[in-house]
């Protein structure tokens, strides 16, 4: 009888200011090691909305599953993932680990060094109610600088074109589950990150109990270096498999 693992498939959460091809230096890497790999897209509404979503891609998959989420989409995952039989990992690359109860808000002003919200700008959006309701963009001009410093001119100035919005009721709303606290984590943390400072990412990454990873890096971490997040994605995948 073989006694060999199963690969487990590897869930891609992306953040704000983002869509899933922010993780296409990764994903090859991670076929190539045997794993299934769905990079799911995060439509970046609202926490519980968006972790909904999530949820049900998680859902329809049969076997183990290791998620990693980046920025804003670790919130999303921490909520996605909460309680599910099949995870057996959580990554957060350059991400947000919250307490329930917490928001983005309080965490981006625990400790200094978050500068992307001076560049978000807000744009209405019509909502079902026949309302309107704030998006956020960051300034095109400050993307890279702000974003991404470390990723080519040409490639920053392309993602800032094509950035989604995140509205900003994600923003604000209080996290409602914390996945890590029952799920094995593991951190990486981006030392020059202008979105997750890396004083705020260590904290929280303490607070987990999650293995610690430091780059040389920016908020773009997954563009920028993306050999680095494949490593600890598997070394995540490999230390839990079943």
């Amino acid at each position: 009888m073989s006694t060999t693992a199963q690969k487990q498939t590897i869930v891609l959460v992306h953040g704000a200011y983002a869509d899933s091809s922010s993780w296409n230096g990764s994903i090859k890497a991670l076929r190539e090691a045997g794993h299934p790999v769905i990079a799911a897209a995060n439509p970046l509404r609202s926490i519980e909305g968006d972790a909904a979503y999530v949820r049900s891609v998680l859902d329809s998959i049969e076997g183990p599953i290791v998620v990693a989420g980046h920025s804003y989409g670790g919130v999303v995952m921490s909520h996605a993932a909460d309680g599910h039989p099949d995870v057996t990992a959580l990554v957060y690359v350059a991400s947000f680990l919250a307490e329930p109860g917490e928001t983005l808000v309080d965490l981006v002003t625990k400790f200094p060094g978050a500068q992307l919200g001076d560049a978000a700008q807000p744009v209405p959006y019509p909502t079902p109610d026949g309302g309107t309701a704030p998006d956020l963009y960051i300034d095109q001009e400050r993307f890279h600088e702000l974003f991404g410093a470390d990723v080519d001119a040409d490639v920053a100035e392309q993602m800032a074109v094509t950035q989604r919005p995140l509205a900003l009721a994600a923003f604000e709303a209080p996290s409602t589950r914390a996945a890590w606290k029952s799920i094995e984590s593991w951190v990486l943390m981006a030392e020059q990150d202008l979105a997750v400072p890396a004083e705020l990412s260590r904290f929280m990454a303490d607070r987990a109990g999650a293995h610690l990873v430091e780059v040389q890096a920016s908020h773009a971490v997954t563009v920028s270096q993306p050999q680095l997040v494949t490593d600890v994605i598997l070394e995540a995948a490999e230390k839990t498999a079943r």
